[in-house]
């Protein structure tokens, strides 16, 4: 008799391009310095649920006949515009900075399970569910100190509800726009293939299927200006850090933030109530004589959920650190394309005193430290950035709690249709390893937006408490 949520495993394999078509995308690619900085940071796990409409009797076979083919030949095809995916990250002696590097025995690692675990609610937001639950459902990647791979897939079957696709990538080849860019090139040219059959009688398998020009990838690394040589800094940086000369691209292991028996949650952010704290703090602002700063859905967002989790986890510290990522692709001068595949972040850490957080205008202190921090990286977003790998490093081994935001709504990961319609939930996994607050848009399409948490269960209990309240009181 299985297990409650088991996963059993029924194939491993390579995906790889099909041989004879014209390949669109670079055999080799060079790591800029936004992409080195994050050279050995933990994988990025990201999975997305899909509720299928057919029979309950017949989904098992529905899936391994239909569905699991299309994936995989989609995947195929998709690889065609995306080859970096399918190689691997090298580091060689002869070379002063990491790459990646494709060969033709190279390919995605594909693994396709089948779990008994309950898919509805696993796939839910009104039941805390344990964090460990959804681990059997994301792929490791292949490391070695010599290579890692850059990218694994899992896509597992839950008889007579559903799939999941399980996305884990290497964070210093692309970031989550990219990824996410990548996921949906496969679902347009997956839901493109259809039956696999076109209606003027040809084969729709055997034929190159083209990306629109929103989703077609500008691997050009001519677009990133590197005056200062931190590529050549961060590599050294690198090779110092466990060293000399230390090369090994194996990630590092994150301690986990969260200890055995936390907790997933899901929460919702309505545009409505979105609206009014903007109000709330404009008129707190004028009350107090303050400066009025520019309010966005996402230091708004971020600044409750500190100003909530700051007291349901009962921190202890005097100072709490806050961390975030911003995309630049439209703030360098000049600007670079939106599909630019790679990583385009700054991170900013600002620090915040804990009293102030817990005080009435908790809500307040945290959005102006935001703001500021937004401020700065509008100055200069590359200001300091020849010190982002010691940052990362010095954050590893902080004791100091430490929140930081993972994803972003504008990614509108509820979008990615496979052709078998939009993901009933979408769950950035890595998060148990980071602490991070993930964001996304409402899945409901109501402009709001949607936040997954991981805490001890006790926590998230106190988090969804004060979460509602504060939103009831508006």
């Amino acid at each position: 008799m299985a297990k409650p949520n088991a996963v059993e495993m029924v194939e491993v394999c390579k995906v790889a391009p099909p041989p004879t078509a014209d390949v669109h995308g670079p055999k080799s690619l060079p790591l800029t310095f936004f992409d080195i900085r994050w050279l050995r940071f933990p994988p990025i796990e990201r999975l997305f649920f899909y509720e299928t409409s057919s029979p309950n009797s017949i989904i098992s076979t529905f899936f391994f006949d239909s569905i699991l083919p299309r994936l995989k030949h989609s995947l195929s095809l998709t690889l065609l515009h995306f080859l970096p995916l399918a190689g691997n990250i090298t580091w060689p002696p002869t070379s002063p900075k990491p790459g990646i590097e494709y060969a033709e025995s190279d390919g995605v690692s594909l693994t396709v399970a089948v779990s008994n675990a309950d898919f509805r609610r696993l796939s839910g937001t009104d039941v805390f569910c344990e964090a460990t639950d959804y681990r059997p459902l994301v792929p490791k990647l292949s490391a070695s100190h010599d290579q890692v791979a850059v990218l694994a897939i899992q896509v597992t079957v839950f008889p007579n509800h559903g799939f999941s696709i399980g996305v884990t990538n290497h964070h210093s080849v692309f970031d989550g726009k990219s990824l996410i860019l990548f996921v949906k090139s496969w679902a347009h040219i997956c839901r493109s293939l259809g039956s696999g059959h076109r209606s003027d009688g040809h084969d729709q398998s055997t034929i190159f299927l083209q990306l629109p020009p929103e989703l077609k990838p500008v691997y050009d690394r001519d677009y990133i200006k590197d005056s200062a040589d931190l590529g050549t800094i961060f590599s050294n940086q690198w090779r110092n850090i466990d060293g000399p000369d230390n090369r090994s691209l194996v990630p590092w292991e994150v301690k986990k933030i969260q200890p055995a028996g936390s907790v997933r949650g899901t929460f919702q952010m309505p545009r409505q109530k979105i609206e009014k704290l903007k109000q709330l703090v404009r008129v707190e602002k004028m009350a107090n004589k303050d400066p009025i700063i520019h309010v966005s859905t996402f230091s708004l967002t971020y600044a409750y959920m500190l100003a909530c989790l700051v007291k349901a986890e009962e921190v202890k510290d005097d100072k709490i650190l806050f961390v975030f990522t911003m995309d630049l692709r439209s703030r360098l001068e000049p600007p670079i394309p939106t599909t630019y595949f790679g990583n385009c972040i700054a991170g900013k850490v600002t620090v915040v005193e804990r009293e102030a957080l817990l005080g009435k205008e908790g809500l307040v202190v945290a959005l102006s430290a935001i703001s500021e921090a937004i401020k700065g990286l509008e100055k200069g977003p590359l200001n300091g950035a020849e010190n982002w790998v010691t940052v990362i490093d010095k954050l590893k081994a902080s004791t100091i709690r430490a929140y930081s935001v993972a994803s972003s709504p504008r990614f509108e990961v509820y979008s990615t249709d496979f052709g078998w319609g939009r993901p009933k939930k979408v769950d950035f996994i890595s998060i148990d390893k980071t602490g991070a607050i993930s964001l996304s848009e409402n899945r409901n399409g109501d402009g709001g937006v949607e936040i997954g948490l991981v805490l001890r269960k006790h926590h998230m209990e106190a988090f969804s408490s004060l979460f509602a309240e504060g939103l009831e009181y508006l």
